[in-house]
This record gives C-alpha cells, structure tokens and sequence, in this order.
C-alpha cells in the first residue's frame, strides 16, 4: 500500500513523544496525588515530625519537638491507594447522637458489661471500639481506632455532615482532633512518621467533642499499630442524666471515666434552686428554761427563728404540760410519730441516747425536721415546712401566728 502523503511516520512520531518526556522530567518534580488532595511532590521529604513549623509560633513546653534534619536513606513507596467508597453530605439517617460518657476500660470490655451498660437509666446507646496511644518523635497521641460509618453518628453534628472527615478514615488517614493541631502545631496535608510504625496523614482536623482523644484512625489502621479491641466505651443518653457511679460499678474501679458533658452539668446545678439547709450538729445540752432551750435548738438550721419553735411547742403539748400519747399515737413535747422520730429525731443533751420524751432532744429534734425540710429558707418555704409537721394549712397559719407574738413580745 503506498504511504499517504503529508503525514509524519510511526518513527518520527515516538521520536517527538520522547523529546517532550525528557523536557517535562527536566523541568521537576512530579505532583503526587492520594485520594483527593494534592500531599506532595517529589523532592519532599518521606515523612515529617510534630512540631512548631517554619513561620509559626510554638507553643509553650513543646520546644523539644522540632523538625528533624537526618536524611531519607531510601525512598518510601507510597500505598497503593484503594477505590474509597463516598459517604455523602449527610442525607437522611445521619442524626448526631454525641457521646456524654467515655470511658476506658482497662482491659476489652465484655458482652455483659456492655448489656449492663445498655440497661442503665438514660442510656440511649453503648459503642465499644478500639483505643490506643502512639507516638511521633516522642509525643503521645491518644487515637481511637473506629469503623467510619458506624461512629459517624458519634460524633457532633457538623462532623457527621462532613464527607471528608469519613472518606479520610476509610484510606487509612488520621483524622486530627482541632485542639490537636493547635497543641502540637501539626500540618493538614502532612505524614507523620510513627515512632516505629507507618506513617499517618494528617488529612482533615475536626472538633471531635471527646475530651483526650487527639484523633480517629480507622479499624483497619488501628489493627495494625496494635491498638488495644475493644477497651473504649462510648455512651449516649439523656444529657447530664448519666450516673458515673453507675457506669463505674458496671466496668470495674479501675477504668478511666470523663464525664464529656459537665458543662451541661453545671448548668443544670446553676439553674437548681439551692439545696436545703442541712441541720447542723449542735448540742443544747440542759437549758434551765423552755425559752433557752427554743433559743439553743434553732441554732441547728441557720435561718430558723426560736420563735417557730415555740410557737410549735406550744401548740402540741404546751412546753410539755401534755406529752401525751395522742389520739394519733404521737408522743412527747414536741409530738413526733415514732416512725418521724426515728428519721429525725437527735441526742440534744449528749447524754447518748435520742429520747422522744425528753425536750432536751425533742426540741432540737424537730428543729432536726423542720431544716430538713426547707424551713431556713424562710417564706413560703417555712410555711411548707410546718406544713409537713401537721398537714393542715390552718395548724401552719396559727404557729405563725403565735411565732409573731413571740417575736413581738421578746423583741431584743
């Protein structure tokens, strides 16, 4: 067949591809691409310690951690980097359901433990992964090692709704908490060598809400630098509502338990109104009169008035001119029930014994209940208060009415 005229042949087409080749190799390094983001180029180095950067300011007591300058005896290969599957934007289903409890066991938790953990009160959910601690030129970092669409939902709301975040983790990349990056003055896009392990890539920094964690590595990942199975325990529940004794007593005295919502906590106890006056212990020992002994028991609840006393004193037995029993079974000057006086009734005298008979510790036994239940606080709250010693309003309204006469009477 004769050749066309005009067109260049085969030879002196391979011979201009491989001039344009040797013009691209010399003119430099060759961009790397894993997954999604350029990392680096050719000339850069193989793998780069924690540490203040050039250009940045370091933080203060980590000046120990600086870059190092011992060459790359060899090249490192980079990872064949597998098809990573795309998570999304969120969509429906990812609901952030955060963790208010981690807690680390010393040893894998066990499937009972963590059916016991289910089963506590205001426990919505249990994860249980993998934890490990690794280090990079000397400097811990506490990882978790978690499978990317299981804990999506761990994690706070922006978090789950960030498909790089999760995309990061299924190629076997770190995923820096943010206070991690500021700490340790890491760079994203960067691969830090682990002392004796592999490298990770610091690809994406996120606000991960899990106090002591410094990042998530995959399951996968974790395997591999011998993370410890199945030792980190995450619960979510009612906010503020979780019991650390509970949790404690379901893993052992020996794991590590941070409560993760304890500014929720402490808002909680701001918004609570203030606990109840708790009685003090005091001895009145013997008062030579009913009024001294009035005075010296309402020093067990600051806030009370001995007139309320009194008032009461009077009311039930007449500063003890009729100790009954009464028709209802209640005993004594100050007329406690026996099952009452045995909550609350107090040894005024210390002579060792409570004795519902004696005023030196009826008195002060039922200034004991009245404190307990709110009479310091004065108001409304002391008006409940001797409602609870009598239920009846008009038993509160004539002990007020009689402590006002007190107070007018022995005004000082």
């Amino acid at each position: 067949m004769s050749r066309v005229s005009g067109l260049p042949s085969f030879r002196m087409v391979m011979l201009m591809v491989l001039a344009v080749l040797l013009v691209a190799a010399a003119a430099g390094g060759i961009s790397v691409y894993l997954g999604d983001d350029l990392v680096r180029t050719a000339q850069e180095p193989a793998g780069r310690q924690l540490g203040p950067q050039q250009g940045q300011r370091p933080d203060a007591g980590l000046d120990q951690l600086v870059p190092t300058t011992a060459p790359v005896k060899e090249p490192v290969k980079e990872p064949v980097q597998e098809p990573v599957k795309d998570f999304g934007a969120g969509g429906p289903g990812i609901t952030s359901t955060p963790a208010r409890v981690l807690a680390i066991a010393p040893a894998t938790v066990p499937k009972q433990a963590r059916l016991a953990l289910g089963k506590l009160p205001n426990v919505q959910k249990v994860t249980v992964v993998d934890a490990g601690a690794v280090k990079v030129s000397g400097t811990t970092l506490n990882l978790l090692a978690v499978d990317p669409a299981g804990f999506r939902s761990w994690t706070p709301q922006p978090v789950a709704d960030e498909p790089g975040v999760w995309s990061a983790l299924a190629r076997g990349e770190l995923v820096a908490d943010a206070g991690a990056i500021r700490k340790f003055g890491m760079i994203l896009g960067a691969l830090y060598q682990v002392d004796g392990g592999p490298r990770l890539r610091a690809a994406v920094s996120a606000t991960l809400g899990l106090t002591g964690v410094d990042g998530l590595v995959s399951a996968d990942v974790g395997r591999s630098l011998g993370f410890a199975p199945g030792v980190a325990v995450l619960l979510h529940g009612k906010p503020g509502a979780i019991s650390e004794a509970r949790v404690r007593k379901a893993l052992g005295k020996n794991a590590q338990i941070l409560m993760l919502d304890a500014e929720h906590r402490a808002a909680k106890r701001r918004q609570q109104p203030p606990q109840q006056q708790q009685p003090q212990q005091v001895s009145v020992g013997r008062p030579g009169s009913y009024l001294e002994l009035y005075k010296a028991s309402a020093t067990r609840c600051p806030g009370l008035s001995w007139t309320v006393l009194a008032a009461i004193g009077q009311v039930e037995s007449g500063h003890g001119r009729n100790n009954g029993p009464s028709s209802a079974g209640a005993l004594g000057p100050m007329q406690f029930m026996p099952a009452t006086w045995k909550h609350y009734g107090v040894d005024g005298d210390g002579d060792g014994k409570s004795d519902i008979w004696s005023p030196y510790d009826a008195v002060p036994g039922a200034a004991n209940y009245l404190c307990a239940n709110g009479a310091g606080q004065g108001g409304e709250k002391l008006r409940k208060a001797i409602w609870f010693y009598n239920h009846s309003w008009d038993y509160v309204n004539k002990v007020m009415g009689i402590a006002a006469a007190y107070a007018s009477t022995y005004a000082s």
